[in-house]
């Protein structure tokens, strides 16, 4: 994801800045104060024992940012016949109706280079699961060739979720994150979390890394 620009020619895999991370693009966080769970979030030890307190998290609003539709059109992927990922399930234990995605999983630099670029739909409980294994970071993505309007879910190694970046517009190149340090991103259909009561605060129940 944070491939250097001459790097990325290099590989000429796809055109026009494919990569999900620019090196050195300004992050577009979330406005909300950075707070930790604590006794106000209510308890402090959830989902069989693992400690929410201290966490960094930025709360879900109330109202989330206007709705947002997919493209117009989409840029011709390079790629013919597009790619395909492993699969496993992601499951939301606390949120109200306990969903389940199934997801692909971005875990090559190549894979997470491209994610969800050129598609035109997913299904509704469908998702790709962004792995950076290693000591965990800020994570920014952006929209580049991304023609689905997304909800990104930024999630700590254990599965806790730090913040949700809700209703992220297609085919643009601002950066967006969430200022906590985490492994995983998690894009779904925007709207998704909403319709499912996902917030920031919960655990996913992640599939097992090899």
């Amino acid at each position: 994801m944070r491939w250097m620009i001459g790097f990325l020619s290099v590989m000429g895999v796809c055109a026009a800045g494919c990569d999900r991370r620019p090196e050195g693009a300004l992050v577009d966080r979330p406005r909300a104060p950075l707070r930790t769970v604590g006794s106000n979030h209510g308890p402090s030890s959830e989902a069989g024992g693992r400690e929410s307190a201290n966490r960094c998290m930025i709360p879900t609003p109330q109202q989330g940012p206007p709705p947002v539709g997919p493209a117009e059109s989409c840029p011709i992927d390079p790629v013919f016949g597009g790619v395909t990922l492993e699969k496993a399930q992601v499951s939301f234990p606390q949120a109200q109706d306990a969903p389940v995605l199934e997801v692909e999983l971005a875990r090559s630099p190549r894979e997470r280079q491209r994610g969800l670029m050129y598609r035109t739909h997913m299904a509704e409980n469908a998702g790709m699961l962004f792995d950076f294994p290693g000591r965990p970071e800020v994570q920014s993505f952006w929209m580049r060739n991304t023609c689905i309007p997304l909800d990104m879910l930024f999630i700590e190694e254990d599965g806790f979720i730090a913040g949700i970046v809700e209703n992220v517009p297609t085919l643009n190149e601002a950066s967006r994150s969430v200022p906590c340090p985490v492994r995983y991103v998690l894009e779904v259909n925007a709207g998704w979390t909403r319709r499912h009561g996902v917030r920031a605060g919960q655990w996913v129940e992640l599939p097992t890394s090899d």
